[in-house]
């Protein structure tokens, strides 16, 4: 009878043994799913969830994990504030070490004004403070945002939704923002004057980057034209041998036919470099239609984002004209 007790007790541990682990089981997979796992993510364009909004903020370069710090710090001045994250490249095609950012908290949305006490207190922790004007055409997405597990889970099927979206209709959507409201997490991506989204260490990277590819720009065309010149000198001299040699055997065979030769060469001389003249007019023309096309006619396309079929890889679908247009 004993040994059938232990037996029997030994059946009843492993039972509820069994049940602890399904019912933690259960509590995982329940937690996962209040998290939004199983949310269905719906992409779609047109107005914003927000409008204007003051932050403020810290800039950052480096790999994207290291904002989850950044978040902390502006939790930890203040909670009650929505946060918000700008990201600017692409981190699938830009090194992680390469990769801007800014991270921080909302102040205040529309005409509300944030209050000086808010704004001496993030600048005391090193925070700096802009404003995003109203973005009038956006990329969004939402996801809910009911614990921690829900950033990870929003990053992981968010970005790639957004991605197809974009690509599928080529479109000029960026920088990408993430704002935390409340139980949501907002994707918001600007079709229009992206540059007005550009923090002030944002531009000035962008700004260095241009006169950096336009100084090597220069270099290489300088090269370039170098040989150009030096091929062009090399082949003149050796035609210009060529033609007094053939000058002076020519002048001793036929001394007259030979004058009203040059005298033909030098009017087919001059009708050479007046059609190239003509040419060089028309090509100008061409140029100028091309430009007033391009300048002269406001074009919608781009204001919409729309981008044709250029693909920009290397920042969230981001043309470096964007930043202009916010400097303007």
């Amino acid at each position: 009878m004993e040994h059938q007790a232990s037996i029997m007790s030994d059946w009843v541990l492993l039972g509820l043994i069994a049940v602890l682990v399904v019912l933690l089981l259960l509590t995982v997979f329940g937690f996962v799913v209040y998290s939004g796992l199983f949310t269905e993510v719906v992409v779609s364009a047109g107005s914003p969830p927000v409008g204007s909004i003051t932050l403020a903020y810290k800039f950052r370069v480096g790999a994207y994990g290291e904002s989850g710090q950044l978040f902390t710090d502006g939790c930890s001045i203040s909670s009650k504030l929505c946060s918000i994250g700008v990201y600017y490249d692409n981190p699938h095609t830009v090194p992680p070490e390469k990769c801007r950012f800014a991270i921080g908290r909302i102040l205040s949305e529309g005409d509300t004004k944030p209050s000086g006490e808010q704004i001496k207190r993030f600048q005391k922790y090193g925070f700096k403070i802009f404003s995003f004007p109203a973005p009038s055409h956006v990329v969004m997405a939402t996801f809910p945002f009911t614990t921690p597990l829900s950033i990870h889970l929003a990053v992981n099927r968010v970005h790639p939704a957004l991605d197809t979206y974009i690509k599928e209709r080529k479109l000029c959507a960026h920088p990408r923002i993430e704002i935390y409201k409340e139980d949501r997490i907002y994707f918001v991506c600007p079709l229009a004057r992206q540059g007005d989204f550009y923090v002030p260490e944002m531009k000035e990277l962008e700004r260095k980057s241009r006169a950096a590819a336009a100084e090597a720009e220069d270099a290489q065309t300088d090269i370039t034209g170098a040989d150009t010149m030096s091929e062009t000198s090399s082949i003149s001299m050796e035609a210009t041998t060529d033609s007094r040699d053939t000058s002076v055997a020519t002048s001793i065979l036929l001394p007259f036919p030979a004058s009203r030769g040059r005298e033909e060469a030098d009017n087919r001389s001059e009708h050479s470099y007046s059609e190239s003249g003509a040419s060089g007019s028309s090509f100008e023309e061409l140029d100028l239609e091309v430009t007033g096309d391009g300048e002269g006619t406001p074009s919608l396309l781009p204001d919409m984002g729309y981008v044709g079929n250029q693909e920009v890889t290397d920042k969230w679908t981001k043309e470096p004209i964007a930043a202009e247009r916010g400097e303007e």
